[in-house]
């Protein structure tokens, strides 16, 4: 898009004060959208690619809402279940190496140590790819391609470690807040994945 075309979608006279509170807005309600797409439990990838397009949309100016989220998050969901699907089988794996780890199973806490950090760095994984997810993208190469980047780029890991921190830290004094946090986890995942474009 041109500098010219981005002008034009900006409102005149806007404060960056007032830009970056209306980002800011977004976010929160990207998060409302994320949640509700989310709740057949297995959708939760397509959920964040389609909240991560919105936002991606939002930050260069160009127009989308509601409709625009629920295609993408329609065709992101063909193959994204499958994804969903394999995140709670990996949730589920390392619950039982927890529950190993605190019946004291010898040898039972390095592998429960790693199962956890194997969990957060799929989780982190799965973040960059929804980021990165565009229609037609296969879920496959978006998933290597993030695993690569998750080690290969430590800082935008770490942020989305803190961030995926933030959710946990609000759901457990309030879901509601929770459900907000989650669009700014998806915006946060939209800056990590365009950094190196921008370098």
């Amino acid at each position: 898009m041109t500098e010219a075309r981005v002008k034009a979608r900006t409102r005149p006279g806007e404060s960056r004060f007032a830009q970056g509170f209306a980002l800011f807005a977004e976010c929160l309600l990207t998060g409302v959208w994320i949640a509700v797409a989310a709740l057949p439990v297995v959708t939760y990838p397509a959920a964040f690619a389609a909240g991560s397009r919105h936002l991606a949309r939002r930050l260069a100016h160009e127009s989308g809402g509601w409709r625009e989220f629920a295609a993408d998050f329609r065709a992101a969901v063909r193959h994204g279940w499958l994804v969903g699907v394999a995140g709670w089988a990996a949730l589920a794996v390392v619950w039982v190496d927890v529950r190993a780890v605190r019946d004291g199973l010898p040898g039972g806490q390095p592998v429960g140590a790693v199962g956890v950090l194997a969990l957060i760095g799929a989780a982190v994984a799965g973040l960059r790819a929804a980021a990165d997810w565009r229609p037609g993208a296969s879920w496959r190469s978006l998933l290597a391609r993030a695993g690569r980047r998750t080690v290969l780029d430590p800082a935008g890991s770490f942020l989305l470690v803190g961030g995926l921190a933030v959710v946990v830290c609000s759901a457990w004094f309030s879901a509601p807040l929770a459900v907000a946090v989650l669009g700014a986890v998806a915006a946060a995942a939209v800056a990590v994945e365009e950094r190196p474009r921008r370098r």
